[in-house]
């Protein structure tokens, strides 16, 4: 066939239903219909828009398969009204939240960033990301809830997946809410867990664990990964962590882990890990632009890279596994 540019058009314009999805999210539109189904006139006045554009955007969800219509009269999809409803626990929007009034910006300065090699975020105000993010408990909460959306498939595949009844403790670090423990939990009554993060975010992940009745076999231990030692336990995870930062931090962390665990002990990180011909996993590829834009060092790898890392932390019969979508994880054991 010869060549045509329709690719080229679709990607370099996908900015448009990626933004129409996101303020679809963002304006909770799938929320309203996960109560009913509604019309276009009904849709408006929740939502407070004029005539024109309304009909075009609801259409446009049809068009990109976010949104059915039968009769003119909307309702949410299987999977929207599953995955992008917020009265539902299983709601994974919240990064998608965090893309729309964050990331999306953020991105205008791709450009600027591959030309400095500098975050473009706050930090060209004199923010510090993270600081602002933890500083304001409404904002920690919200940052918290999409970490738990970005890494709920992984951490289902986790729970589900590794060889658990062959250990007893594990420990999760950076667990944010600490769904990667809950779920651990959950499906292995036998195991006790810890979730490890700063002294800010305990009061969200208790709330979050009690809510699942975990309260008596997972508890949270106030820390900071830079200067305090690693839990002793048989098990540590890091979810969407190493990512985030430069090289000598990454080797640092392992390194804290193999400290940290028994003789037959096991580590697992786990993020969206590129191939190693580094050219079939885009988003893991993304991924680490997206670092580049949000963080001073921070960087997506491949599992060659982190087998690498690993051994030399000390760490033997390391493997990569695939976990759900872009998304594996590296294991290492003492």
């Amino acid at each position: 066939m010869d060549p045509t540019p329709e690719r080229i058009f679709q990607v370099g314009t996908s900015f448009w239903s990626s933004k129409t999805l996101l303020a679809a999210v963002e304006l909770e539109v799938f929320t309203i219909l996960g109560e009913a189904p509604a019309n276009v006139e009904t849709l408006k006045q929740r939502l407070g828009f004029q005539d024109r554009g309304a009909r075009d955007f609801f259409d446009t969800l049809v068009a990109l398969g976010f949104l059915e219509r039968t009769d003119g009269v909307y309702r949410n999809t299987q999977e929207t009204g599953l995955f992008l409803d917020k009265a539902k626990p299983s709601y994974v929007g919240g990064i998608l939240e965090m893309a729309s009034r964050r990331l999306y910006g953020f991105w205008d300065h791709l450009i600027p960033a591959l030309r400095s090699g500098e975050p473009q975020n706050e930090v060209k105000s004199g923010e510090e990301p993270f600081a602002t993010i933890y500083s304001e408990p409404e904002r920690l909460r919200g940052f918290l809830r999409a970490m738990t959306g970005v890494s709920r498939g992984a951490n289902l595949a986790i729970a589900r997946n590794f060889p658990w009844a062959s250990y007893a403790t594990c420990a999760d670090v950076g667990t944010a809410q600490g769904d990667l423990v809950a779920q651990i939990a959950l499906a292995n009554p036998h195991l006790k867990g810890t979730g490890y993060d700063l002294p800010v975010v305990g009061p969200v992940f208790d709330e979050y664990i009690a809510g699942l009745g975990l309260g008596d076999r997972v508890k949270f231990q106030a820390a900071d990964f830079f200067q305090d030692e690693m839990p002793a336990v048989d098990v540590i995870l890091m979810g969407h962590i190493l990512h985030d930062w430069d090289l000598p931090t990454k080797r640092m962390l392992l390194e804290k882990a193999w400290r940290a665990l028994p003789p037959g002990g096991a580590v697992i990180v786990y993020d969206a890990v590129i191939d190693d011909d580094r050219s079939q996993n885009a988003f893991g590829l993304l991924m680490s632009l997206n670092m580049l834009i949000e963080t001073p060092g921070g960087f997506d790898y491949t599992g060659a890279d982190c087998i690498g890392w690993m051994k030399d932390a000390g760490f033997r019969d390391c493997r990569v596994e695939h976990l759900i979508g872009p998304d594996s994880m590296v294991v290492g054991i003492k």
